[in-house]
């Protein structure tokens, strides 16, 4: 029998977000805490750690083909109670991204510094950003199979446990950092080197604890001998629909992703203080945002098992209602951030020129993120449904158009510098937010599930 060992009797938006909000915060808080603790070593090794942190979060993007594909068809299957099937769909994605993972781990060992050197960077930041490359990549299969784990997880509504597993390594990552760049315990100060090591070793850890979980409360047979004796014709239909909703997932998030690099480019012709005010603006910006994102993953888990069990007019009600909580606490939280702009941006450097240029741009956010909480709550509603595709054609144009274009345009040409960056950062969200919001009141999204609901239908609670 397949089915969850323990699971909420009570699957509210509330009981998801709030256990997806403090994992988020926790992920991000690996690559903040990683910031902060090294902008006491040099603020060019910020600039060159952030760098190398955006092609780790394409590499990531990689394995989010898989993970939010199995999310949202397992969702549906369990909205149907084909929990069968869901088992095969979670099996599948494992196998695949565990090949994934170490074929990726062999290519970044190999070709990090060349991928690097496409970018605008000088020498010391080009050194930086290639040694924690390098270590991160080569140990890419820990976070596929992180990854995926953790997506199978929420789809079943254990979301506490993922919370649980990345605190851990959080603070697993903490002392490690400690350690190699204060030189705790007499061990040598290896600075990024160090980072790197620390964040590899807590994030395997932490792969290890997360698989402990799924085997204990996911009732899926999950072993090695399990993934390679499913039928082939099981396995070709499951990577079939994984790709039908995880593909073109992935490829809008991998679009956005690429975009932002060129956008860095960009940004690296106005000078190392820009690089470096970027990157610790947009991780204070990852924390605004951070609400807005828990939302919308919880409410995909809902819309899921809604559309599953064909509950359409639930589904179109849970959507609207967690975007206005979205923009509402997205609002909010950036004109805190703004207000405090100065004491936030003085927690990773004392650069008057960095600190005036991040409070400007944090005085932008409170336009931005709005904007973006359209984009982030619509955006999974309409994947949770089975409209990938629609999301992934709307980044393609606007990303390019607005967010590249109009930040080369504003920030170069007319000479706003970072400014016109944020400008055209704004502009891009608020266009697509809109055009979002008109794609899911259309209610297209009612004839794309992927699922055939059985009889007895399961019944979803909302906030």
């Amino acid at each position: 029998m397949n089915n969850v060992k323990k699971a909420p009797a009570q699957l509210t938006l509330f009981a998801l977000v709030w256990p997806i909000f403090i994992e988020s915060l926790l992920r991000i808080l690996f690559g903040n805490v990683d910031t902060f603790m090294l902008s006491a070593y040099s603020d060019n090794s910020v600039a060159g750690v952030g760098a190398a942190n955006q092609f780790v979060s394409i590499i990531i993007l990689m394995f989010q083909v898989v993970s939010s594909g199995c999310t949202i068809i397992i969702s549906q299957y369990l909205g149907a109670e084909n929990k069968k099937r869901a088992s095969d769909v979670a099996l599948v994605s494992i196998g695949f991204n565990m090949v994934l993972g170490i074929i990726t781990s062999i290519l970044m060992f190999t070709f990090s510094g060349s991928i690097l050197k496409i970018m605008n960077f000088e020498q010391e930041i080009y050194n930086y950003s290639k040694e924690f490359l390098t270590i991160i990549g080569s140990f890419s299969f820990i976070q596929a199979l992180s990854i995926t784990v953790s997506a199978i997880l929420r789809s079943y509504g254990l979301v506490r446990y993922p919370m649980y597993v990345n605190m851990g390594a959080n603070i697993l990552n903490i002392f490690g950092n400690s350690i190699f760049i204060y030189g705790l315990f007499g061990v040598p100060v290896l600075g990024v080197r160090g980072v790197a090591i620390s964040t590899v070793v807590s994030q395997l850890i932490g792969l290890i604890a997360i698989i402990v979980v799924l085997v204990k409360n996911v009732d899926m047979g999950f072993s090695t001998k399990k993934i390679s004796s499913l039928p082939i014709n099981i396995v070709k239909e499951v990577l079939r629909d994984i790709f039908k909703i995880g593909g073109p997932s992935a490829g809008e998030s991998l679009s956005y992703n690429l975009s932002q690099i060129v956008i860095t480019a960009i940004i690296g012709t106005m000078g190392a203080y820009a690089l470096t005010a970027r990157v610790y603006v947009f991780n204070l910006m990852l924390l605004i945002m951070l609400a807005s994102m828990s939302i919308g993953q919880g409410t995909q888990i809902i819309i899921g098992r809604l559309v599953g069990a064909e509950k359409m007019d639930e589904a179109y009600k849970t959507c609207i209602r967690s975007l206005k909580i979205a923009i509402a606490v997205s609002f909010s939280v950036a004109i805190l951030f703004a207000v405090l702009s100065r004491p936030l941006l003085g927690l990773f450097t004392d650069d008057p020129k960095i600190l005036s240029v991040g409070s400007m741009l944090l005085l932008i956010t409170i336009v931005l993120e709005p904007g973006r909480a359209f984009n982030i709550v619509l955006g999974f509603s309409l994947k949770g449904a089975g409209d990938a595709k629609f999301i992934l054609i709307l980044g393609l144009i606007f990303m390019w158009v607005v967010a590249v274009f109009m930040s080369y345009i504003l920030g170069v040409r007319l000479n706003l510098g970072l400014l016109g960056v944020w400008i055209a950062f704004a502009l891009d969200e608020w266009i697509r937010g809109i055009f979002m919001l008109v794609r899911w009141k259309s209610r297209v999204w009612e004839n794309l599930t992927l699922t055939k609901p059985v009889k007895e239908l399961v019944s979803v609670t909302e906030l």
